[in-house]
């Protein structure tokens, strides 16, 4: 009688734990091309190109928010215009590079349109980076620009001046009026072109 094992295989700790969808990571490593692997955490934006190699992976170009203050950013680290600026420079470092295509891995975040993943992957291909996707998940210009958050607390200064001061106190603290978002959106993206041009 042939022996017989145990019939519950436990599967691998980050499947366990949420981390990683292997079966996702298996069909972008068989697409061969580098993925832009971005991850976003309460405080921050980070983007790397990777491309896979049998020794291990290996990062061809990288972009945190944090590097974004050289560049003069003043705003929050990790909202829409902070990750549109995430994916340029990441995206400018990886033409750099050498790297001509990729493809988007945004691990195990549900794909919901105009998130926060997708105004990364906007900025890389603003960048030059051929990234195929389908246009109506990227985030819209004006949220891009961070002009939702000028509008929103243009009309809350208006309106209730104390609840202002509390919802923007950490871009007060850094100096930006949230209403100027726009403004320094764009002073900082063109500091970026300006540097990579």
């Amino acid at each position: 009688m042939p022996k017989m094992g145990p019939r519950y295989k436990v599967q691998s700790r980050r499947k366990r734990e949420g981390r990683t969808d292997y079966r996702q990571r298996l069909n972008l490593l068989r697409s061969g091309k580098p993925r832009l692997v971005t991850r976003i955490s309460l405080k921050h934006v980070t983007a790397q190109v990777v491309q896979v190699a049998p020794t291990g992976d290996t990062v061809l170009a990288s972009a945190h928010s944090k590097q974004l203050e050289k560049f003069g950013w003043k705003a929050s680290g990790s909202n829409v215009p902070a990750s549109y600026l995430v994916g340029l420079l990441c995206g400018y470092r990886a033409v750099k590079a050498g790297a001509g295509g990729c493809t988007l891995d945004i691990g195990t975040y549900d794909v919901a349109p105009q998130a926060k993943v997708f105004a990364v992957l906007r900025g890389a291909i603003d960048a030059g980076l051929n990234i195929p996707h389908d246009g109506r998940i990227l985030p819209k210009e004006d949220r891009i620009t961070g002009k939702h958050i000028s509008q929103y607390a243009d009309k809350l200064k208006k309106e209730d001046p104390k609840a202002y001061q509390a919802k923007f106190s950490s871009y007060l603290a850094r100096g930006i009026p949230p209403e100027q978002m726009s403004v320094h959106f764009n002073a900082v993206k063109q500091a970026i072109i300006t540097q990579f041009s």
